[in-house]
């Protein structure tokens, strides 16, 4: 079974007892982007993963939701940021990159503008760690958006505290989903993964220490300090950010930027 991970410091929580305690065999950890992991669930070439929210829509026929977990924010969160070289309400028709590293985070910049600020920017796709040198502004996400640079940014805005301020909704960046085909085929598989990914948030209290020195240890190059960012990153699934979620399908699909999701389908074990 092939089960997706987003190559960021965000998601290794979910991953620590799967990765440094107990491997299952025949789980095959495939790592990327959550562009590529959202690229390769759409061809059918993962079991499990985290994807973008935004995603969802173009797939949601064909998988479940995982109830029990996801990747939100309830305000500042600090991995999702627009830097630009002048204020945000000044951004019409200015020059925007979009990191190519997601999906969620560039459905929610315009859905922001479009509706907030009633302002309509020229949107370019980027690299995952842009430059200002030929853009007015651009989305970074994940681990780039925590590394020092030594380009001056007059501004950085959080999207995450952004959101919540003019919404009054936290942000579910991405969602972790299993293929139907792959509930059918491999249950008990199916079953052990998502133990492994609540035994791994568990380490989050009673193993804290060991998680954040194998997480400094795989990204050694995040300026930030991880444990105040685990305790921003929101892992439970709540019922409060179930309601954000589908506030953000709701209004994306309003404004055009998304395929309209009908409902949220979870798996049930």
């Amino acid at each position: 079974m092939k089960i997706g991970c987003i190559n960021y410091l965000n998601c290794y929580p979910l991953y620590y007892h799967l990765m440094e305690k107990t491997p299952i065999d025949g789980a095959e950890i495939v790592s990327g982007y959550p562009s590529e992991l959202n690229e390769m669930m759409r061809n059918r070439k993962l079991d499990i993963s985290p994807i973008s929210s935004a995603a969802y829509a173009d797939i949601q026929d064909d998988v479940l939701i995982l109830p029990d977990f996801c990747l939100a924010s309830v305000g500042y969160v600090r991995s999702v940021i627009l830097i630009s070289k002048i204020p945000i309400e000044d951004l019409n028709h200015k020059r925007i990159g979009l990191s190519s590293a997601s999906q969620t985070s560039v459905v929610l910049l315009k859905s922001l503008l479009k509706r907030y600020y009633n302002i309509a920017p020229l949107y370019e796709p980027t690299r995952p760690d842009p430059s200002l040198k030929e853009l007015d502004a651009a989305l970074v996400i994940g681990n780039e958006a925590m590394i020092h640079s030594d380009e001056a940014i007059p501004y950085t805005y959080d999207l995450g505290d952004l959101w919540m301020r003019k919404t009054g909704f936290p942000v579910v960046f991405a969602i972790l989903v299993v293929r139907k085909s792959a509930i059918e085929k491999q249950p008990e598989m199916v079953n052990a993964i998502i133990d492994s990914y609540r035994k791994s948030l568990q380490c989050l209290e009673t193993d804290s220490e060991n998680l954040y020195h194998q997480a400094k240890k795989k990204y050694p190059a995040v300026a930030y300090d991880i444990p105040t960012y685990y305790r921003l990153i929101k892992y439970e699934f709540t019922p409060v950010l179930k309601d954000a979620l589908r506030f953000y399908f709701s209004l994306s699909g309003e404004l055009g930027f998304l395929k309209n999701v009908r409902e949220l389908n979870f798996f049930t074990p």
